[in-house]
């Protein structure tokens, strides 16, 4: 059984004592794994607050991160002081402590344990600091190499810079790098990742790019696809694409057809009038598929619930981590706990999580970071 437990109290002490005395109450001590999630203004007690979970509840493997929203239960608190914790059964689970390293042939990240993958099929649930951690190429370099291994989690979002994010690894709060669980062959977990932009226009094959920048697509301008696209779009979205389009790039180009869940979004970050270019937010191949999109509230409650809806619950669901985009929550959906209550719908009130400056979870062959999704985490009862 797992459980979750939030608290909002402002002094520190208050707080930590509050959610670990629930999930005592709820699991007992020594669970295998506890997760912390904590806002801001908790970011300077993490030592103190990780040293009392670690004395009191005695987790086998904890780790945490600061963030601009903390999840617990069915809330997203997004105004004010914080604390989440998480914790359940997880035989065999290891403590993934990763850093970025200048090595001869360019940055690489180390601390990757061997066993990540042997075994057969794992999960790695990661929380990372953005400024610290090349995370894209960590996930394509593990898609690469470690083609079993499932990796979900999130960046942490407290900080605006460098240095301002806390992540927790046992008795060690740290501001780089990442920290992260490594579940066991076998463990009774699984992931889900939702998207929260919609595919408008159509499909166009990149013909010409310079790094980040799309030159061509379908044999034209980038920036005269763009206006086209923006010029014949419906009414109802024209807001919602004058608001900041999107790019999503396929995941799988060996698909016929491409729908909302085939593409990676990014976003479109300016425009090179000299040379009718859209600067996006990534790479970009000659010869990928790509589609303009529109973040959309509706389009992304429906998909959230249409993919909870279809979770197979045999054996049960019992609890899950929630890693949502901060560009989602209660000013995207005009409603508060959106994502955090449609979680709870299906695993429960062992729900916990945080609004995360890119979320992490597999689409398609490998594990990517995304932007503008939800990623779940799902654990069940034992069969």
């Amino acid at each position: 059984m797992f459980a979750a437990a939030l608290s909002q109290h402002p002094v520190p002490a208050e707080a930590v004592g509050e959610v670990v005395g629930s999930v005592l109450d709820q699991v007992g001590p020594g669970p295998d794994v506890a997760v912390l999630f904590a806002s801001p203004g908790l970011a300077g007690a993490m030592e103190d607050i990780a040293a009392t979970v670690r004395a009191i509840l005695t987790p086998g493997v904890l780790v945490g991160a600061t963030a601009s929203t903390v999840i617990g239960g069915g809330r997203e608190v997004d105004d004010g002081p914080a604390l989440a914790l998480w914790a359940g059964p997880a035989p065999g689970a290891q403590a993934v402590r990763l850093d970025a390293v200048t090595a001869p042939g360019g940055v690489q990240v180390r601390g990757l344990p061997a066993a990540a993958g042997e075994g057969g099929p794992r999960t790695l649930l990661l929380l990372a600091d953005p400024f610290s951690l090349p995370t894209d190429g960590l996930l394509e370099g593990m898609g690469r190499d470690l083609p079993e291994l499932a990796v979900v989690g999130g960046l942490a979002s407290a900080a605006r810079g460098p240095g301002g994010n806390r992540l927790v690894l046992d008795g060690e709060v740290r501001s780089h790098g990442a920290v992260g669980v490594l579940f066991p062959p076998g463990a009774a977990v699984t992931s889900l990742v939702s998207h929260g932009c919609r595919p408008v226009g159509g499909p166009m094959i990149v013909t010409e790019v310079d790094g980040s920048v799309l030159l061509g697509l379908a044999g034209q301008p980038a920036l005269d696809r763009l206006v086209e696209v923006a010029r014949a779009i419906a009414p109802d979205d024209r807001h919602l694409f004058e608001a900041g389009p999107q790019v999503g790039v396929v995941v799988d180009e060996a698909k016929a057809t491409f729908g909302t869940g085939d593409f990676l979004i990014r976003d479109v970050v300016g425009a090179d009038a000299d040379r009718r270019g859209v600067a996006v937010g990534a790479r970009v191949e000659v010869g990928t598929t790509v589609q303009f999109h529109v973040r959309d509230a509706d389009s992304a409650d429906d998909d959230l619930r249409r993919l909870l809806a279809e979770v197979d619950d045999d054996p049960p669901v019992t609890g899950a981590l929630l890693f949502s985009c901060s560009g989602r929550g209660r000013a995207f959906f005009g409603e508060p706990d959106h994502d955090a209550g449609l979680v709870a719908g299906l695993a429960g009130p062992a729900v916990a999580g945080m609004a995360c400056a890119g979320e992490i979870g597999p689409i398609g062959p490998r594990s990517h970071l995304h932007g503008y999704t939800a990623s779940v985490l799902l654990v069940r009862s034992d069969p």
